[in-house]
């Protein structure tokens, strides 16, 4: 299990959107580097289930960066802001009431099969 200082990914890796943003991370890596898992697997099971999301029936993914969890809206804004850069303007995201961004976020994640397609295989980061 990752320690409190590292930086995590619970993802989906069936979904095309999930999986381009897991190549994205591979491709443009941060300092200390996410740990990419896909929630499919029995870790991210394990992990989606320590906080509180149904892993048979995951409602959004799971970023854990330094000891703090961030689900849903807020774990979007963090995981694009850490990537430095102009992506750091994502922060202004939090200037949205949180409902109103989850409720956007709920939208999101109910379609995102309908919208961005839907892997056969479950997407796996390369190995560095």
């Amino acid at each position: 299990m990752p320690a409190n200082d590292n930086r995590v990914l619970v993802y989906d890796g069936h979904c095309h959107l999930c999986s381009g943003w897991v190549r994205f991370f591979e491709r443009h890596p941060v300092q200390p580097p996410f740990l990419l898992i896909p929630m499919q697997s029995p870790p991210g099971r394990d992990l989606l289930a320590r906080y509180g999301i149904d892993p048979d029936d995951p409602s959004t993914f799971l970023v854990l960066n330094r000891g703090q969890a961030f689900t849903a809206s807020d774990a979007v804004i963090e995981v694009i802001t850490v990537v430095g850069g102009v992506w750091r303007f994502a922060r202004a995201a939090h200037l949205v009431p949180r409902t109103w961004r989850d409720a956007m976020y709920r939208v999101l994640a109910r379609n995102r099969y309908r919208w961005f397609g839907r892997r056969q295989t479950c997407y796996l980061p390369k190995k560095t």
